[in-house]
C-alpha cells in the first residue's frame, strides 16, 4: 500500500469519526491502553482556560528548555502547519514523525473511531514517548474534564482565566465552564489558576481532591508598571519568592506571572537574570504579534492576535491601551458565526477608529455583511470586503507609518493574514526589494 502523505492522513482523520467534536475520554483510554500508551513523560503539566493557553504553555516550555530539560509541548489549533502541534525539544515534529505516529493508531485503535482532535492527541502522547521526554506541557482543546489530553495525570494542572466561551459544550455560565476546566485536577496535586476570581465549582474540586491550591492574587500575584512589572509567588514549601523590575513583555504578563508559579513548584534553578532573558525572549506566533513591513513604499505596522471571545477582547482592549499609535488603529476583522459578535466587537469599539471586516475560510464563517451590520448599528465606520486578504490590502492602502492595524477575531483570520506576509516576503526577494 502507498504510504500516506501527512495531507493525505488529515484529510482521512477529518472523515473518521461521524461527528468533529465528540466529548468523551472512553475511546482515546481504550486505544491508549491497547498501544500500551503509559505516561508520555516523567512529569506532566496540563493547562487549560478560555484563553492564554498558548502563550502559558510557550512561557513554561522555554523556562523548562533554559535548563537543559527535553520538553514536548502539544497546543492546538495550529495556523499554518499541522506540525505545530507537537513540538520535541523547541522543533516542530516532522511531516515523517507524524504520519508514522498515525500509522500506529490507525492500527491500534482496531475497529475504534476516533475524532481528528483524538487521534492527533494520541499521536502526540505516542512521539513524546518515544522521544524519552523529561516533561510534556499539554494544552487542553476543549473544557478539560473531557478532552482527549485528560486521560494522562497531571503533575502540575494550570487553569488560565475562566470565561464564557463553546457554551454548547461546556455550558453559558462561568460556573460551568469552570466546573469543567476543574476536571483536570488531580487528588492531592499543585492546582493553579490565573483567574483572580473562580467560580465556586472550581474551589469546590480543589477541596474535595485536597489539591494544593496557589491562585493569582493570593498565593502569586503580579504588579505592572509603566517601564517594569514586578512578581511574588510561593515555593512547594510556602516560602515567598518574588522577582522585582522585570522587562515588560509582548505576551500577556499575566500568562508569564502563572507560567513562573509553575515553574517554582518544580524546585529547578531560580536565576532572577536568567529568567527575565528567557521570559523577554518568548513569543507565539499570531499572540500580540506585531509586524513592521513595507507596503507600496510605505513601511506599516501590524498587530496580529487570535482574540476571538468577549474576555479576549476585552484583555486585548487593555493592552491596546498601553500602547497607543501616534496615528489612527484600523482593524481587519474577521470571526466565526458561534462566537458572540457583539461582546467581541463592543471593547475595542473606542480602540479601533476604522473597520475592514471580511469572511473566514471556514464554513462557520460568519458573513462579513452581518459583521458590517452589527458594527455600524454601534456607530463603528465599518466596510466588508470578499476575504482578509483584501480587508487588509485596504487598510494598507490608507494607513500611514503612524497608524497600526489591528488584524484578529480568529485563527482563520491570522492565518490567513500570515500567508499573505509570506508571500510578500517572497515576491520581495524575488524583485531585489528590502525594507
Amino acid at each position: 500500500m502507498t504510504q500516506r502523505t501527512l495531507g493525505e492522513w488529515l484529510a482521512y482523520l477529518e472523515q473518521l469519526h461521524p461527528s468533529a467534536i465528540d466529548m468523551g475520554l472512553e475511546r482515546s483510554q481504550q486505544v491508549a491502553a491497547r498501544l500500551g500508551l503509559g505516561r508520555p513523560a516523567p512529569r506532566v503539566i496540563t493547562v487549560t482556560g478560555t484563553n492564554g493557553k498558548g502563550s502559558t504553555c510557550a512561557f513554561v516550555a522555554a523556562l523548562l528548555q533554559a535548563q537543559g530539560l527535553k520538553v514536548g509541548v502539544y497546543n492546538s489549533p495550529h495556523l499554518l502547519r499541522y506540525n505545530e502541534r507537537v513540538q520535541l525539544n523547541g522543533v516542530e515534529a516532522t511531516d515523517e514523525q507524524l504520519c508514522e505516529a498515525f500509522a500506529a493508531l490507525d492500527v491500534g485503535r482496531g475497529d475504534t473511531s476516533l475524532t481528528y482532535f483524538e487521534m492527533g492527541t494520541l499521536a502526540a502522547f505516542w512521539l513524546f514517548e518515544r522521544a524519552q521526554l523529561d516533561v510534556v506541557v499539554l494544552e487542553v482543546g476543549l473544557g478539560g474534564r473531557l478532552d482527549t489530553v485528560n486521560v494522562v495525570d497531571a503533575d502540575l494542572a494550570l487553569v488560565t482565566s475562566i470565561g464564557v466561551d463553546h457554551a454548547d459544550y461546556l455550558g453559558n455560565t462561568r460556573e460551568s465552564v469552570a466546573y469543567e476546566k476543574a476536571g483536570i485536577f488531580r487528588a492531592g496535586k499543585p492546582a493553579l489558576c490565573g483567574d483572580i476570581d473562580p467560580p465556586q465549582t472550581l474551589l469546590d474540586k480543589v477541596r474535595a481532591l485536597d489539591c494544593p491550591f496557589f491562585l493569582r492574587g493570593r498565593e502569586f500575584d503580579l504588579e505592572i508598571g509603566d517601564r517594569h512589572w514586578q512578581w511574588r509567588g510561593r515555593d512547594a514549601r510556602g516560602g515567598e519568592v518574588q522577582l522585582r523590575d522585570l522587562p515588560l513583555l509582548n505576551l500577556p504578563m499575566e500568562n508569564a506571572a502563572l507560567a513562573l508559579q509553575a515553574y517554582l513548584l518544580l524546585d529547578l534553578p531560580w536565576d532572577a537574570t536568567h529568567i527575565a532573558a528567557t521570559l523577554l525572549a518568548t513569543r507565539v506566533v499570531g499572540r500580540l504579534d506585531r509586524r513592521a513591513f513595507v507596503w507600496q513604499g510605505k513601511r506599516l505596522n501590524l498587530l496580529l492576535d487570535v482574540g476571538h471571545n468577549p474576555h479576549a477582547a476585552e484583555y486585548l482592549k487593555q493592552r491596546l491601551a498601553r500602547t497607543p499609535p501616534i496615528g489612527r488603529r484600523l482593524a481587519v476583522f474577521g470571526l466565526l458565526a458561534d462566537k458572540d459578535l457583539e461582546g467581541v466587537i463592543a471593547p475595542l469599539l473606542g480602540s479601533v477608529q476604522s473597520w475592514a471586516v471580511a469572511p473566514l475560510d471556514s464554513p462557520r464563517s460568519r458573513p462579513a455583511g452581518e459583521l458590517e451590520m452589527a458594527l455600524q448599528n454601534l456607530g463603528a465606520p465599518a466596510t466588508s470586503y470578499a476575504s482578509v486578504t483584501a480587508a487588509l490590502e485596504a487598510q494598507c492602502a490608507v494607513a500611514t507609518a503612524e497608524d497600526e492595524i489591528l488584524l484578529f477575531g480568529s485563527f482563520y483570520c491570522v492565518a490567513e493574514a500570515l500567508e499573505w506576509l509570506a508571500r510578500r516576503s517572497t515576491e520581495e526577494a524575488a524583485h531585489g526589494i528590502t525594507g
